[in-house]
């Protein structure tokens, strides 16, 4: 029989759709692994090729040459010049499409991936969010920032050399709005923080979770809304990534690494997309705000279902998926 289990966090009613017997090897996507070079000529994001981008906007360097370039969109779908004006005219309402959005090349390798990436490397990419994230906020014509990646064609992006993206909007979109009133609601019904009591709870069950370590804890959320969806969240308390310390941005790093390491073996190289959440800047001290990053792989399509009534289907039992990435041996040249 199906069970309905509710996620506290997005407030959002997941079938679990036990009775169709899917099992996490049924998620494996058998394809050919390319082998991609080290640099493409082609590719505006490979060294040598910079004058393919605008200019930088900011950068990580060693003595040869950089390591990560952060550039404006080329193809931006909010524009940086003008002044945020709102205009409400009876029922219409409308703010002019002021923003910020950016391009962060996370190597300069074109063969790598967050996968492959070493720790070191994903440790400066995770620094780089937090500068330019922190950087953004200070435009007075931002309410928000999101930063996310989409890796392979069914997650949004045609361009393989691995990269990220940060957006900094006029506005703070519904889905941000409502999940910040379901930490307040939380926190006023029982004077705690909601994601702090999941990740205790989590820890607690233990079903579920992928790392446990010092600083983060990764895991399939008891009612996670895909197959394979999957929460790395901070056991320190902060309602914005403004606020990480250092030795955090390392735990980071290796969690993500960990994780994709295992998604990418155990189920053949999916494409993904992930999303870090956070509160901004000014949100650090908030009780009930506690920011987290989310991981999607696309292993499964939406149905009619799911766009008509906002209720997901989740074909793989989150438990299953969770033993499923625990029982994923990454290959010794892979780590």
């Amino acid at each position: 029989m199906p069970e309905l289990r509710l996620n506290l966090i997005t407030r959002e009613w997941v079938i679990i759709a036990k009775e169709k017997g899917k099992k996490p090897e049924d998620f494996v996507i058998t394809k050919e692994r390319k082998k991609h070079p080290e640099f493409l000529e082609s590719c505006p994001f490979c060294p040598g090729n910079e004058a393919k981008t605008p200019d930088e906007t900011y950068r990580i360097g060693d003595g040869n040459g950089w390591r990560i370039r952060v550039v404006p969109n080329r193809f931006a779908v909010l524009t940086k010049e003008g002044e945020r004006i709102r205009v409400n005219t009876g029922l219409k309402k409308s703010v002019n499409g002021v923003g910020i959005h950016e391009v962060i090349i996370e190597t300069p390798f074109h063969n790598l991936t967050t996968a492959t990436i070493p720790v070191e490397q994903l440790k400066d990419v995770m620094q780089t969010y937090i500068d330019r994230f922190i950087e953004i906020y200070k435009d007075r014509r931002i309410e928000h920032v999101i930063i996310f990646k989409n890796s392979g064609p069914s997650s949004g992006t045609t361009i393989e050399h691995s990269h990220s993206q940060i957006v900094g909007t006029p506005i703070t979109p519904l889905q941000i709005r409502s999940r910040i009133e379901n930490f307040m609601r939380y926190f006023d019904d029982t004077g705690e923080c909601l994601a702090c009591n999941t990740i205790e709870d989590e820890i607690h069950d233990g079903a579920r979770i992928l790392l446990n370590t010092e600083h983060f804890v990764s895991f399939v959320p008891y009612a996670a809304l895909s197959a394979f969806h999957i929460w790395i969240f901070p056991k320190r308390h902060s309602g914005s990534i403004a606020d990480i310390r250092s030795e955090e941005i390392w735990d980071l790093a290796v969690h993500l690494k960990s994780t994709m390491s295992k998604l990418n073996y155990g189920l053949e190289h999916p494409d993904f997309n992930y999303v870090l959440r956070s509160g901004k800047p000014s949100q650090v001290h908030s009780e009930f705000i506690h920011w987290y990053l989310s991981i999607v792989p696309r292993v499964a399509m939406a149905s009619g279902f799911e766009l008509g009534s906002g209720m997901y289907i989740n074909p793989l039992v989150p438990e299953w998926s969770a033993e499923f990435m625990r029982n994923v041996k990454i290959p010794q040249y892979a780590e």
